[in-house]
């Protein structure tokens, strides 16, 4: 894989002869994104077993309840993109772990509702900001320039974020699933 020079002249121009940068392909960026990502997430995770049980798909789990709420088990596998039963067990052991709660559901008393409890709250908290302050400390390595072009590139990697993400694109209502 060649490394994008995003100066690089391409074949079209803008205003006065000056050169545009040629727009790299979707496939390209998609890689280079992917591995980037990939590289750098474990760092953002911690090490395992740093707060108990928490794996990533748990912390998921725990984010998707903070940002949308109480919902019902088939709501957050679908914000999750997660089969059922493994939810479920998810649940389980979040709730075994005192992080969620169940409550009935007041729209159909045949179903429970899961919420994050306080400590729940205050565990992601706490995971959120430790993530943070990783990726701080990673960022201070970069030169002005690289931490100019990762703000800028910041927009776009949201949209993305949003675009791609079960969680922020389906349905706000999630106590409607049952």
């Amino acid at each position: 894989m060649t490394a994008l020079d995003p100066t690089a002249p391409g074949p079209a121009t803008s205003g006065a002869n000056t050169p545009s940068p040629a727009v790299p392909e979707a496939r390209e960026l998609a890689e280079r994104l992917r591995t980037a990502l990939q590289h750098l997430l474990p760092g953002l995770r911690g090490t395992r077993g740093e707060h108990g049980d928490l794996t990533p798909s748990r912390q998921a789990a725990l984010g998707a309840l903070d940002t949308h709420g109480p919902m019902r088990i088939s709501a957050l596998a679908t914000r999750l993109g997660i089969a059922l039963p493994t939810t479920s067990r998810m649940v389980d052991l979040l709730d075994a772990s005192g992080w969620i709660e169940r409550t009935p559901d007041p729209e159909d008393r045949r179903a429970s509702l899961i919420a994050l409890t306080d400590p729940g709250r205050q565990l992601l908290h706490t995971v959120r900001h430790e993530a943070a302050a990783r990726l701080a400390a990673r960022i201070e390595t970069l030169s002005p320039e690289e931490r100019r072009a990762l703000y800028a590139a910041l927009p776009a990697l949201e949209s993305l974020g949003d675009s791609t993400n079960p969680s922020t694109s389906q349905a706000t209502n999630p106590s409607t699933s049952s």
